[in-house]
């Protein structure tokens, strides 16, 4: 074999080479379209769901700044009546200390 021989095989090769590359790199090519076709599909398909879902909860529950405002009256209201409460308990105690207890109950003790 002389060398312009061996450097058309070669160049032949090359070109088959080239052409085998670009038929493999065509059939990924498609392979990842067809990949990204059902992907986005899908991607609309949830998006749809998630918005029916959105309505549903948004149409079931009130909003949520008509919770968070209740929610704060409501903290609002029980912190005054703990500390009413609170104060109350400790009025009562205290003027129970201080006062002697009632004749009935020691006649019922010693009995």
């Amino acid at each position: 074999m002389d060398r312009n021989t061996f450097e058309l095989c070669l160049t032949v090769i090359g070109t088959v080479c080239w052409a085998v590359c670009f038929w493999w790199m065509g059939r990924i090519s498609a392979k990842q379209n067809a990949m990204m076709d059902r992907l986005s599909e899908q991607t609309q398909r949830i998006e749809r769901f998630s918005k029916v879902e959105h309505d549903l909860i948004k149409e079931v529950h009130p909003q949520v700044g008509e919770i968070k405002e209740g929610m704060a009256e409501m903290i609002a209201a029980v912190k005054e009546n703990s500390v009413d409460m609170i104060a109350a308990v400790k009025e009562n105690t205290e003027s129970q200390a201080a006062a002697p207890p009632p004749p009935d109950s020691a006649q019922k003790k010693t009995r």
